[in-house]
């Protein structure tokens, strides 16, 4: 919706620059085909047809759009068109703002995505340590207790043996899914600012793990 917002503006500056009045410059650039946008630009264009202030028009269309960089931009044209001000400059400046932001916003995706990586690799490491743990250092600890190697490693054997088994696979599990949730909650709100955002990850991570777990042991 930003792109081809900026495209719209482009367009709608190159029509005020041409001398055409706002109203039917809007109209005009309204009519190309915006992709994700033209819902919102055919119910702006139709409602200025209809006589509604442009103003009033333009903020429907911004409130519509739900888009933060569109209200913002939208707001700084409908304080120039009401004021009187040059409305080809302050498209000029829309323009370039909203090219600031979309700059700004790759930036920071591309400087976070490094992030982004060690955050999965951390979790994936963190899964493989507990499945050596739980395939590899708990059956050699059953069979040193087993052979009575001592007082502690008894105690150990006994409590990854057959009775505790069940329960530490399950708190092993249930830690790589907690894990695994705050992980990804953190990774969101880092790289994309948004804590929804971050839910995804935790699924991505959470699914995978279950996935690992059940490939690795035949099961939870």
């Amino acid at each position: 919706v930003e792109l081809k917002f900026l495209d719209f503006v482009r367009n709608l500056e190159s029509t005020v620059k041409s001398g055409i009045p706002i109203p039917q410059s809007i109209i005009q650039s309204a009519s190309k085909d915006y992709s994700e946008l033209n819902p919102f630009l055919k119910k702006l264009s139709n409602q200025i047809r209809l006589g509604i202030p442009v103003h009033k028009a333009l903020n429907t269309f911004a409130n519509d759009t739900q888009n933060p960089v569109v209200k913002r931009s939208v707001a700084i044209v409908v304080e120039a068109e009401s004021s009187g001000g040059n409305i080809e400059s302050v498209l000029e400046s829309v323009t370039n703002s909203v090219l600031s932001v979309k700059k700004l916003q790759e930036e920071r995706k591309s400087s976070t995505f490094t992030q982004i990586i060690q955050g999965y690799i951390i979790y994936f490491v963190f899964i493989a340590i507990m499945l050596i743990l739980q395939l590899k250092l708990f059956p050699k600890l059953t069979q040193m207790g087993s052979s009575g190697s001592g007082q502690t490693l008894g105690f150990l054997a006994a409590s990854s043996g057959a009775g505790g088994s069940g329960n530490m696979d399950t708190t092993f599990f249930m830690l790589l899914m907690i894990q695994g949730f705050f992980a990804g909650i953190m990774i969101g709100k880092f790289s994309e600012g948004k804590i929804q955002d971050g839910l995804i990850h935790s699924a991505i991570m959470m699914t995978v793990a279950a996935l690992i777990i059940t490939t690795a042991k035949g099961g939870i």
